[in-house]
C-alpha cells in the first residue's frame, strides 16, 4: 500500500493533531486537509476516499471522527467522493505508547466492511442490508485517509478489510507522519 503524508509530525505539527484529536477542534480539519491536498499520490484520479473508523466509545467521547473531518475536507479539495466502507469491529486500546509489535496486535482484525454485501460478492447471495456499497466501490482506487502515520499498522489493517472484501488498490494519506517513533 502507497501511503503518503502532508508533513513531518514535527511539535507544530503534532500540536495541530492533538488539537484536532483532543481539544475539541474539529474545524481545523479543513486547514490541515489543505496541506494534504497538495500529495502527489498516484491513483487517486477516480479514488474514493475512505476515512479510518474511530471507536465507539471514543466517537461518543470527541463527538467526531478526526478521520473523517479530514477525509471530508480532503474530498472537496480534491473533489472526489468519500464513502464510509468500514466500521471498527471492536474497541482498541490506545496506540501512543504503544512498541510497533504491540501496535500491530492491537488493530488485527479491528476493521471490517460496512456493508456485507460487498464482503459477500463473490458468494452469490447479496446480504440483507438497508446501507449498499455499490460493487464497483472495490473496483476503483480506494484512498485510506487517517491523521497520523506513525508505523503503519492502522492503515495496514484498514486496508487488508478491504483487500479481503476484494478492493483491488488501496492508498492511504495522513496530514502527518512521525519523524522517529517514539515507543518509551
Amino acid at each position: 500500500m502507497l501511503a503518503r503524508s502532508a508533513v513531518w509530525l514535527d511539535p507544530g505539527a503534532r500540536d495541530a493533531v492533538h488539537a484536532l484529536k483532543y481539544g475539541g477542534l474539529p474545524r481545523i480539519a479543513a486547514d490541515l486537509s489543505s496541506a494534504m491536498a497538495s500529495l502527489d499520490l498516484p491513483g487517486r484520479e477516480g479514488a474514493w476516499l475512505v476515512p479510518v473508523p474511530l471507536g465507539a466509545g471514543r466517537r461518543r467521547r470527541r463527538g467526531y471522527n478526526q478521520s473523517e473531518r479530514l477525509a471530508r475536507a480532503l474530498s472537496r479539495r480534491w473533489n472526489r467522493p468519500l464513502v464510509e466502507l468500514l466500521v471498527r469491529t471492536r474497541e482498541t486500546v490506545t496506540q501512543t505508547a504503544l512498541t510497533p509489535e504491540a501496535r500491530l496486535a492491537n488493530v488485527a482484525g479491528a476493521f471490517a466492511m460496512r456493508n456485507a454485501e460487498c464482503a459477500m460478492r463473490n458468494e452469490g447471495t447479496p446480504a440483507n442490508s438497508a446501507f449498499r456499497i455499490p460493487h464497483s466501490a472495490l473496483e476503483r482506487p480506494l484512498v485510506l485517509v487517517d491523521d497520523v502515520f506513525t508505523t503503519g499498522a492502522t492503515l495496514a489493517e484498514a486496508a487488508r478489510a478491504l483487500e479481503r472484501a476484494g478492493a483491488r488498490t488501496v492508498l492511504a494519506v495522513t496530514f502527518g507522519r512521525a519523524l522517529v517513533p517514539d515507543f518509551t
